[in-house]
Formats: C-alpha cells, sequence, structure tokens
C-alpha cells in the first residue's frame, strides 16, 4: 500500500521504528548523566599493606609488632635457612606502575639482603630469583636473578643506610630496581599472574624497613609515571596523519552536530594551510548525509542550548511536523522535559508543576520514561537542586543531549540517508570508539595488567584512573 507521497506503508514503518530507536538512544544517554562520578574503575584493588607474617620462613627472621621490618636472628648454614617474606598482598595490576621501597637498617656480617617479586607458590626459604617464577636484585654482588637461579650483571651493590625499591612497569612489561631514588636498571617481565614484593635476609643482624606507601617513596615515582606517559604520547606522535585527512575528520564532526558557524571559521582559518580534502566514498564519509538541512540543525540546536524550547518545538513543527507528530515518542519527551527544567532554572516551580501536571503526566507510567520523570519532578524538592542527586539535569550538559537528539532526528528524516545509525555519531566518534575498543582488546590480552583506558580522561589530558 502506498500514502498519497508515493511512498510504501511498509517503509513509512520501517522509518518510524528507526526513529523511535534513535530517540530512545539519546533518552537513555540523558539517564547516564545521573549516574557519573569521579572515575575509580580500578580505585578498589587491594594494594600490599604489610608483610606477610602466616607463609614465611619464620624460623629465620623476626618480624616487627607493626609487620613493616624483619630481622635475620640465625646464623646462616646453607642455602635453605634465607629468611624471606612476601608482601599480604599481590602488586595490583590495574596501573601504570606498582612500586615498593626497603630501607637496609644493617646488612648484618655479609649483607645478603634482596629485593624482588616472587610468584604465590614460592618456597619460602630460599632467594628470590633462586626459585622459578621469582627475580630478585641481590645487594651483596648486586646481580639480578631470575629463577631458577640465572644471574645476570645488573647494578651497584646495597649495604647499610641504603634505600632500594622494585617496581613493575605494566606499560612496558619490565620490572625496574632503584637505589637511593635512581633507577638502576630494568628486566622483561616474563611471570605470569600474581607477584608479591618480597624481601629476604640471609646473614645474621640483618635488619630491613619496608615501605609499601605508607610514607613518601625516595624515587619520585610521580616524575618516573609522567616520563612513561610521555614516552607513550612521543610514540604517537610518530605516527603522521596527512592534513587533509585530519581536516576532514574534524569537518565532518562540525556538519555532523550543526556548528555551521564554526565550520565557516575553521574553513576560513585552514584554506591557507590545508590542501583541499579529497575523502573517497567507500572510505565512509558521504558529504551529503551530514550537510543536510545544516541551517536548520543550527538553528535548533541554538535554540535548545539557549533554554527556548518552545521555539524550538514550533520550528519543528512547522519544518519537520513528522518528528513531533507523535506527542508520546521519546523526542518529545525529552522536549517536554527540558521544558520543565527550563523552568525550574529560572525559578518558576508554579509554572514548572502546570506544565509537569499536562505534559509529563503522560508518560509517568511507562517504564522507558518513568525514571526520567521522577528525577525532573525530584528537583522541586529541593531548595538547592543544583547540589542534589538529580542536579545534572540542570547542566548544559543535558541541554546538549536533547539538541543532539533532535540532530540526529531532523539527520534522519534525508531520504537518501544509507543506514539510521550513522545519525548517532559523527566520524570522530566512531575513531574514538574504534580506540577505545582497541585499548581494552589490548589490555585484555595482557591479562588485564596495566591501566584502564578510559577516553575522557586522555582527552582532557590528565591521567587514566
Amino acid at each position: 500500500m502506498t500514502d498519497t507521497n508515493g511512498n510504501s506503508s511498509s517503509s513509512n514503518n520501517h522509518h518510524h521504528h528507526n526513529q523511535q530507536d534513535l530517540s530512545l538512544y539519546f533518552l537513555e544517554l540523558s539517564r547516564h548523566g545521573s549516574s557519573q562520578g569521579p572515575c575509580d574503575m580500578d580505585e578498589d584493588e587491594e594494594a600490599p599493606t604489610e608483610l606477610n607474617t602466616i607463609n614465611s620462613s619464620g624460623g629465620f627472621l623476626v618480624v616487627s609488632q607493626d609487620k613493616l621490618s624483619i630481622k635475620y636472628t640465625s646464623v646462616d648454614l646453607h642455602g635453605h635457612d634465607v629468611g624471606v617474606i612476601q608482601a599480604n598482598k599481590p602488586a595490583p595490576r590495574k596501573r601504570l606502575v606498582y612500586y615498593f621501597e626497603i630501607y637496609v637498617k644493617d646488612a648484618g656480617t655479609k649483607g645478603h639482603v634482596a629485593i624482588g617479586f616472587t610468584s604465590k607458590g614460592f618456597k619460602m626459604r630460599r632467594q628470590p630469583g633462586w626459585e622459578p617464577n621469582s627475580y630478585g636484585y641481590h645487594g651483596d654482588d648486586g646481580l639480578l636473578y631470575r629463577g631458577p637461579g640465572k644471574s645476570e650483571t645488573f647494578g651497584p651493590t646495597f649495604t647499610s643506610g641504603d634505600t632500594v625499591g622494585g617496581g613493575i612497569n605494566y606499560a612496558t612489561q619490565e620490572f625496574f630496581f632503584t637505589k637511593n631514588a635512581q633507577v638502576v636498571g630494568t628486566v622483561s617481565k616474563d611471570l605470569k599472574g600474581p607477584l608479591f614484593p618480597t624481601l629476604a635476609v640471609h646473614s645474621q643482624n640483618e635488619e630491613v624497613h619496608v615501605n609499601f606507601g605508607q610514607k613518601p617513596f625516595a624515587f619520585d615515582l610521580k616524575e618516573f609515571e609522567a616520563q612513561e606517559r610521555m614516552k607513550q604520547q612521543l610514540k604517537i606522535e610518530e605516527i603522521t596523519l596527512p592534513a587533509n585527512v585530519s581536516y576532514g575528520i574534524v569537518r565532518s564532526y562540525l556538519l555532523h552536530y550543526g556548528y555551521e558557524d564554526t565550520l565557516n571559521s575553521f574553513d576560513m582559518a585552514s584554506r591557507s594551510t590545508v590542501p583541499p580534502v579529497y575523502i573517497p566514498q567507500e572510505n565512509g564519509v558521504d558529504g551529503q548525509e551530514i550537510t543536510y538541512a545544516l541551517s536548520h540543525r543550527k538553528t535548533l540546536r541554538q535554540l535548545i542550548r539557549n533554554g527556548e524550547i518552545d521555539t524550538a518545538f514550533n520550528k519543528l513543527r512547522e519544518w519537520y511536523p513528522q518528528i513531533v507528530e507523535d506527542n508520546t515518542s521519546a523526542t518529545c519527551f525529552l522536549l517536554h522535559c527540558q521544558k520543565f527544567i527550563e523552568l525550574v532554572r529560572v525559578g518558576a516551580l508554579e509554572e514548572a508543576v502546570k506544565y509537569g501536571r499536562i505534559e509529563l503526566a503522560t508518560f509517568f507510567r511507562l517504564p522507558s520514561f518513568e525514571a526520567l520523570v521522577q528525577d525532573c519532578v525530584a528537583l522541586l524538592a529541593y531548595e538547592q537542586p543544583q547540589e542534589s542527586s538529580v542536579g545534572y539535569l540542570l547542566q548544559d550538559s543535558q541541554r546538549e543531549v536533547v539538541a543532539d537528539t533532535v540532530n540526529a532526528m531532523i539527520l534522519s528524516t534525508n531520504p537518501n540517508l544509507k543506514d539510521s545509525k550513522n545519525c548517532l555519531h559523527s566520524y570522530l566518534e566512531r575513531l574514538l570508539r574504534q580506540l577505545t575498543a582497541c585499548c581494552l582488546e589490548k589490555r585484555s590480552l595482557s591479562g588485564d595488567q596495566g591501566e584502564a583506558f578510559q577516553l575522557q580522561s586522555a582527552l582532557s589530558g590528565g591521567k587514566n584512573c
């Protein structure tokens, strides 16, 4: 069956279904504002805090009451009477670097002090590096030992009064060791599974104190991390992109979201430095789709950003009546919610209540809409709603969600549109999603070691959490 414009009813139904899917996507996005908080994906990971007195070679050493220092009290007779002890927790893995330090209070009669990392099943009467699945930097000879018993020239010896550190650089998959705040050397980390910070003493009167971060380190760990991040950044910057490609990506973003004025300024500034842009259609960039209705999209974005929802509604009824003909659609719902929010913003609470009873009441019992309606109504319950749990609704980001919804819905009315999913995200955002997926996959392949990649943090130049 066809309508008066010659369109089949099945085609119209399919188009309407796609539009509903698009607007429901933005409805879900608007609710995410209520759950945003500081990035804490990996903050809950437990880290070592003290020495493990249960699993240690207890007969050969004495552990202090605070479980942060050890002393060798025996006379060493052979290689199986080492005083060795692990931390109470394995080194955390979901960060850029893990690090701890020891202070050699007394190197004893022979200075057989060692620092390193060992696996859970390590034989607790042997030096780290003497047994499989262990690495140790030894004070008496300055050698690095990797189990079972392979040694290599590594660094200087260390003795009484020295502060020595051991760390794992998850970005490079290396162990590193320090002496008196300077890096001694690094060695490739080929051990899998949890690794425990480990210290060992093996001659009379040797005494060592451990610092798991309960006090400042002698080594500048923050500077070390900053240098590691800089190395990663420099590697990225070695990858060059032709100017016209990066130009095309930025330009497509401005086009997609209807930033017409910025686009004109961008074009003007780029004319003298960037060659003409030619991006083949097979690369997925279709200029026709994102230039569609640019002027209308710009106008509506500005209106919504300024809180002029009534005017935006009127323009939509005039230009794109099909978008707002169903007053129970997710698009209309988000616009009605924003109108209610704007009234609360300016303190017109009585008017907001009236508007809510007329326009929002319809949505109150509908599962997809109920949560956002409740949040909107909750704004009325607070003297300072911007400080409340629903304060996210009063932020400019909420206006942007509504503006993005209307923008996507207008793009979806393009008769030449090839795929409605193209309305949701610009090409730049799709590239960033691909970047995020690749980083997560890379981290997964390394056993979830290293920092979690967080796009927001990377873009703001901040530390990944």
